[in-house]
């Protein structure tokens, strides 16, 4: 991991790299509901400005209009904050985008709690869980700028409607560049044969500083970015809960349909019991706060998810 200096928001780094496909790709179009400014695509519309189309503040026709465009060849960017996209046009994404195979590259901004203080109307600790039930629409969280950009970039000629999330937030890196990135296939970030982190978004940096913690005590932990949730890399997620005795899942998210029940489905059914965790959002009203103090009151926090790894490792034996 590099050193631990803040990166861009991912956000600033979807935009970056989305005027720069767009520059020599005039089929690329970026649609937003009036997310110009929040999605951070002003740039964009300045200088390809044919090339970005506003619907105002219409999010299920936001997605049926870019169904349309996705239809005729245009490779579709939607843009809009991950709350709204994703309960309110639902059932646009479901049929208009999954169901008829138009590959559309949804883009849910702000997501998770990254709006902090305007509370849980704003919050989207709900889309994962909805959209993992949506057959033909893979699912991205990129961790850091790194994945990001790559994430973006692959979208642009992916065959298959995604949903890219995205915080608004800066983050810390947890790749260097020399990395590789795919959509489906985990990276795995740190070693260990004690317990696991099996992250999606952003808190993965968070949960790599927990094993740094641990690892000053004797403990070695794993870090998995687990930034695909469709395709899932379950023989990532398989060699990782076989050698470890305990895994905690970190996401920014309802403990509830997201990556951890994911995992807990799966491990289930292959028979594979590890000391298990989901590090994530309580079935209870989210306390109002900064994205980081949000965090800091469910445990996740470097210390908070070095203190539930202790516990789990402490049950299964050592």
């Amino acid at each position: 991991m590099p050193e631990n200096e803040w990166c861009k928001p991912n956000l600033d780094i979807f935009a970056d790299t989305l005027l720069e496909l767009a520059k020599n790709d005039r089929d690329i179009l970026a649609v937003t509901a009036d997310t110009r400014g929040s999605g951070k695509l002003t740039n964009f519309g300045k200088e390809l400005p044919d090339q970005l189309v506003e619907v105002g503040i219409a999010e299920q026709n936001l997605v049926g209009i870019s169904a349309g465009l996705a239809s005729t060849g245009k490779k579709v960017f939607t843009v809009s904050q991950a709350s709204f996209l994703t309960a309110r046009s639902f059932e646009q994404i479901k049929n208009d985008v999954a169901y008829s195979n138009h590959p559309v590259k949804l883009v849910g901004i702000s997501a998770g709690v990254s709006y902090g203080a305007l509370g849980s109307t704003h919050h989207s600790l709900h889309d994962l869980a909805a959209l993992l039930a949506v057959h033909n629409l893979d699912i991205v969280v990129p961790a850091d700028n790194f994945e990001t950009r790559h994430a973006i970039e692959r979208a642009a000629n992916h065959p298959k409607p995604v949903y890219i999330r995205l915080g608004k937030q800066k983050v810390k890196p947890v790749h260097n560049e020399k990395d590789k990135f795919e959509i489906g296939k985990a990276s795995i970030l740190k070693g260990g044969t004690d317990g696991a982190f099996i992250c999606t978004g952003e808190p993965t940096s968070t949960a790599f500083l927990a094993a740094e913690i641990l690892e000053e005590e004797g403990i070695e932990c794993t870090v998995v970015s687990m930034h695909s949730l469709r395709p899932f890399d379950k023989k990532a997620l398989i060699e990782t809960a076989k050698k470890c005795r305990a895994i905690i899942t970190v996401e920014e998210h309802c403990v509830f349909g997201g990556l951890g029940s994911l995992c807990a489905s799966i491990l289930m059914q292959e028979g594979i019991h590890p000391m298990f965790k989901i590090a994530g959002f309580p079935d209870a009203p989210t306390v109002t706060g900064s994205q980081q103090q949000v965090f800091q009151h469910y445990g996740i926090s470097p210390e908070g998810l070095a203190e539930s790894m202790k516990a789990l490792l402490k049950q299964s034996g050592k």
